[in-house]
């Protein structure tokens, strides 16, 4: 049985009476900002393609693989260092917009 029947009823009375209209109540907002997923987004690809990129670009300018690594690792963590600054200052100006609108409602 897909349902539970309330009891005291009949599987047939169940059955026949309609399903009581829900109000939507729910909230289907989505739990993170779809900006917030075209950044990581972003970054992500930025985490696969830079790095790789920054290797072979620096072994066809001569470089040695050994400082080819060396340049696509400093890549890998400068991209990092910027997703982490870029949600730190998202994340503060959310907080900075809270707080005044505490204060406005405080008024």
């Amino acid at each position: 049985m897909a349902s539970r029947r309330p009891q005291g009823k009949s599987y047939a009375e169940a059955v026949a009476t309609p399903a009581p209209e829900k109000t939507s109540d729910s909230d289907v907002t989505p739990a993170v900002p779809t900006n917030v997923i075209f950044k990581l987004l972003g970054f992500s690809a930025a985490m696969v393609s830079l790095p790789i990129g920054m290797y072979f670009v620096a072994v066809k300018f001569g470089a040695s693989p050994t400082v080819a690594g060396i340049i696509a690792a400093v890549t890998a963590n400068i991209v990092l260092f910027a997703y982490v600054f870029v949600a730190w200052q998202d994340d503060r100006l959310e907080r900075e917009a809270l707080t005044k609108k505490k204060e406005k409602k405080a008024q």
